[in-house]
Order: structure tokens, then sequence, then C-alpha cells
């Protein structure tokens, strides 16, 4: 469409997205933001329909992590809109730019009993950057740029664009509408009520016959002052055990990850990677360290946390001993500064900062050959105390041994979806990340139920990555059903199921502690029956003989476009003796 008049809300917002690059729209239906979905569609823009609000979100999350742009959800007003908190509020402590749109009620009805009408701005504007209201058409377009450019400048974060039910169809529907409900009658009222609501719809749609460009505001990611770059430089130049730990928000500008990993390697620090960061430095890298970073920390004397705040990660600073000097870069001062105050702060995007310090410090990292060495001894000998635990047999299968196998046969192009809790921190320590940004998992929050949705958004962006999805028995139940959105969308993610029967992390714990496992109890449920039944290829794995086949099913049938959960019944292990987190 052209001409202004003729496009109804939708149309404004639909064309505003398809300016800023957006691919996909997330989505669980609903009459109050069906014109959204239209006039996306018909805009090029792929609509996936899914079965539980959260998991648009999660979908739209994973979509930014990876892209850079922000991902977009949209929503029914009421239960469809408070349904997103948990992902919104994931979403705004990982530090994700997303975009979401909530239906409301019509603009006159509000307040006044309507269908699913509540006030949603105090359910929302806790989790979100910015909560936004739209009261006119004219208003729509607008609000979408501000929305996209809110969410990625400074510290990223979600958004949210509340659009009432009435400035989204076109403007004769909801004209005539109006008239409608405000009757015939002859009396003051009557007539006092059509006055109103008469000039309650021109205020609507004044102006709306403009309809200026959608344009993308250009944004320039916050920088660390050349002073904190310059300290930072001298510090680690002096120091004899220099340590590096990068997490997530490193990553916040998705096309410069290749170049961060660059800097990190021409750095030559030893380097711990947490959360989006796994994977920075390829499979096996030389300076990378996976074990035993708490004793690392309290042997270094300079630190250096990029995008990592000191949180319970860090035990709340304490794993950095007090007479190191630590160095903190990061988008946001208050964490740089959280419960520890640095020696530098280095205010800015951390990336960027990497790449910044790497050129003065090209040549320093041959001083810490014998520090990297110590530190690669130590990661050796752990890895064969892994080896020898993966040894172990009992009545299932290992959880070790199947990490271990998994490691062995997933695809240089696999890109690893985190949703549990000891199953999936066990993954940790045993997988190796092919690539940067092929590790997704919730973040600080320690969400569950991210799985299918980040592997939905996942296997979108990368259609030429083998999608893997490392669920806990715990996490699956949360977004099971999604075995439906991928078969009916085509997406061919691999699940592995750790079967164990329970919520084995709070249960190793509870038990010891409390004497009693109640609440802590699943069984070894048919998790591939499920799938199967929503449309997937169902493989049940009961023995660690059988993986090495299952695992080969499970990548050829994924490869033939089809979604596939492999249910993997677990022997109980001791690897996470002691890990409970405060």
């Amino acid at each position: 469409m052209t001409d202004a008049t003729a496009m109804h809300g939708g149309d404004r917002v639909a064309a505003a997205l398809a300016a800023h690059g957006v691919r996909f729209v997330f989505t669980l239906c609903g009459g109050h933001i069906s014109p959204i979905l239209t006039a996306s569609k018909a805009r090029g823009i792929r609509i996936i329909d899914v079965r539980d609000e959260a998991t648009a979100v999660f979908a739209a999350d994973a979509v930014a992590r990876l892209t850079g742009v922000p991902g977009v959800a949209a929503v029914t007003a009421g239960p469809g809109l408070s349904n997103t908190i948990t992902a919104l509020k994931n979403a705004q402590l990982a530090q994700s730019p997303i975009v979401l749109f909530g239906g409301a009620a019509p603009t006159a009805l509000q307040g006044r009993g309507a269908l699913q009408d509540i006030d949603q701005r105090p359910l929302i504007a806790p989790h979100v950057k910015l909560f936004i209201k739209i009261r006119r058409v004219l208003d729509l377009g607008p609000a979408v740029e501000e929305a996209f450019a809110v969410a990625r400048s400074g510290v990223p974060g979600p958004v949210c664009i509340e659009c009432p039910v009435d400035l989204l169809y076109d403007e004769a529907s909801i004209r005539q509408w109006y008239a409608d409900a405000a009757g015939k009658g002859t009396s003051i009222p009557d007539r006092l009520l059509r006055f109103y609501l008469k000039r309650h719809v021109g205020k609507m749609f004044a102006g709306s016959g403009e309809l200026p460009a959608p344009r993308e505001r250009a944004l320039l990611p916050p920088a660390a002052s050349a002073a904190s770059v310059s300290a930072a430089a001298d510090a680690l130049a002096r120091a004899e055990r220099p340590l590096l730990v990068i997490g997530s928000q490193a990553l916040s500008i998705a096309a410069e990850a290749p170049r961060v990993a660059a800097a990190v390697a021409q750095l030559g620090i030893p380097v711990y990677l947490s959360g989006m960061a796994r994977g920075l430095l390829g499979r096996d890298h030389a300076l990378q360290m996976r074990h035993q970073r708490r004793q690392a920390l309290r042997e270094a004397d300079c630190v250096l946390l990029a995008g990592v705040p000191c949180d319970f990660r860090l035990d709340y600073g304490r794993h950095v001993r007090r007479s190191a000097k630590l160095i903190a870069a990061n988008r946001s001062a208050k964490e740089a500064r959280m419960n520890r105050r640095p020696d530098i702060a280095a205010i800015g995007d951390a990336g960027l900062f990497l790449e910044r310090l790497a050129k003065p410090l090209a040549q320093t990292g041959r001083r810490w050959s014998s520090w990297i060495e110590e530190l690669r001894t130590r990661d050796l000998k752990r890895e064969a105390e892994i080896d020898e635990q993966a040894r172990t047999e009992g009545e299932y299968v290992n959880p070790v041994a199947l990490f271990r196998a998994l490691e062995q046969v997933a695809g240089e192009n696999a890109l690893m979806v985190a949703d549990g809790g000891d199953f999936v921190a066990t993954a940790s320590y045993i997988l190796h990340p092919r690539a940067p940004l092929s590790w997704l998992d919730p973040g600080v929050f320690g969400t569950l139920g991210v799985g299918a949705g980040f592997a939905l958004g996942a296997a979108l962006c990368r259609p030429d990555s083998e999608v893997w999805i490392i669920y806990g028995d715990g996490a699956c139940g949360y977004s099971l059903v999604e075995f439906d959105t991928f078969a009916r969308h085509g997406i061919p993610v691999i699940a592995i199921v750790g079967n164990d029967a329970g919520w084995t992390q709070i249960a190793r714990e509870q038990v010891k502690m409390l004497h009693d496992d109640v609440g802590t109890v699943l069984a070894l449920t048919a998790y591939h029956e499920v799938a199967a039944g929503y449309g997937a290829a169902g493989i049940l794995v009961t023995r660690t003989d059988e993986l090495p086949a299952a695992l080969a099913q499970a990548r050829a049938l994924a490869g033939a476009g089809k979604p596939v959960l492999v249910n993997v019944w677990l022997d109980k292990t001791d690897f996470r003796e002691g890990s409970i987190s405060m």
C-alpha cells in the first residue's frame, strides 16, 4: 500500500520493523495484535507462532544475541503480556535488546471492564528499559524507532510498546465500530456520548494521513575513556600473573565477535570464558582455561573482568584476592563497581575495550608463558580426571560419558543451547563450543525454560548450524510443547534430555542438609514419545553403548529436516558435589 489513509496501524508497525531489518516476529496469536502479524507477513517478515508467550520472548532474545538486531515478539493483551514477565526479566538481566509488542483493550474502554483489560504498565515497566503506551495512530512508527534505539543503547535491554487494538485496525472500521457503540439515541446523554466518541476517534487518527518514511537511528556504542585503556595497558604490562575473565556483555555487538576473539589472542593473557562468551576462541585455544577458575583468580596479580560483574559467580568479588590489581570493563558503571570497587573502571563496551587494549600489549604476552603453562597443566590434569569419571559404569548412562560422546559427535557448526541445572552445569565443563556465539544459556537469572525459544531463534538465524538443546529433565517440562512448533515450522533442532528422574541440583544439597527429597523427585518420563506425538522424532537411550548410534541417528534425522528428542536415562553422579550457590 502507498496511500497512507488506506493503511492500518499494523501496516505502520510492520513498515518500521522492515526498515530495521527485522526478519522474524515471534508470537502467540490474539485479536488485539492480528494487524501487526498480517502486515508483517505481507512485507516478507516471517511470523513464527509458538505455544507459550514466554517462548516468543526467549526466541526474540536469542535473535538479539546472535545478530545484534533487537529480536521482536508480539503478544495479546492481559494474560498474553503477563505470561512474558519471566522471559522479559531474563532478557533484562542478560542485557538482551528486544522489542515486545503488547496488545491492549480499546483506548475508550480501558478501565471499564473490557476483555483482558488491566493496567499493564505496573506489571511490565520494572522489567524493561522503557514502556511506551501508544495513544495515536501517528505515533506507532516513531515508537518503533524509539524502541529500537533505546533497546540497543548503553546497557542493552528490552522495551515494550503497548498497542491498543483500536489503533491497529483500519480507520474506516474503527470509526464504524465507535459509531455503532455510540448508538442512535436522542437523549442528551446519548448525544453527549456520540460527541465524546467522535472527538476521541478524531484524536486517535489525527495526522495519520501523514506517513513519514521509517528510519533506523544510527547509534555509537559506548566507549571507555582513552585514560582507562592506557591505565589498564600499563597495569597488565607490569603484571606477572594476569588473568582475563570474559562474559556475555563483551559480545553485545555480535558483528564484532571475530575481532574481539582476535584481540584476546593478540593480548596473550590466559582467559576464562563464561555465558555467551563460551566458544569465543574456538574449540581448543592455548589461552583458554576451563577448570579451577577460583584458584587461578586467587593466584593472579592483575585481573581484567570484561563484561563480568562481581556477583555470586565470583563470590561477590572474593574470588579475586585483595592485593590483585582489578580492572573492570563494563557498559554499566553500577555493574563495574558491584560489591567491589575496581582499581581501574573502563565504562563502555567491553568487547571494543579489548580490541583497543590489544594494540599496546601486542608483544607482552610472551612474558607470561610460564604462568600460562602452569594453568594449562592444571587444566589437563582436570581433563584426565574427567576422562576417568567418564569410564564409570552403572545401570544407565554416565552423564560425563554422554557429554564426552556428544563432544566427539557434534558438528563443527554446532550451536548449543543450555537449559537446566545440574545436567547443564556438567555440560559447561565438558562441552567445547566451536566458535564465537555458538553457546546460549539464560544468563545471570538462571531461568529454566529457555531451551525451545532459544533454539527456535538460533535455528532461524543460523539455518546452516546444527542446533542442540541440552535439557535437564526438569527444564524440559517447561517447553516440551514447543516440539509442536518445531515440527510445524520445519525447525530441525536436536534435544538431548538428561533424564535422571529428579531436580538433581536441588536434591543433592537438600537431602544432604535436610534429609528429605520432598519436591525433588520426578519420573523416567517418556519425553521422546511426547515429542513424537507432536510430529518430531523420539529416541530412547538407556545404556552408554547405545549412545553413538543414537546420536548419529539424531544428526541424520535433523539433517533431513526433522526435529529430534533423545531421551537419555542417566545414572546419578557426584560430578558437581557441593555446588550450591547463594
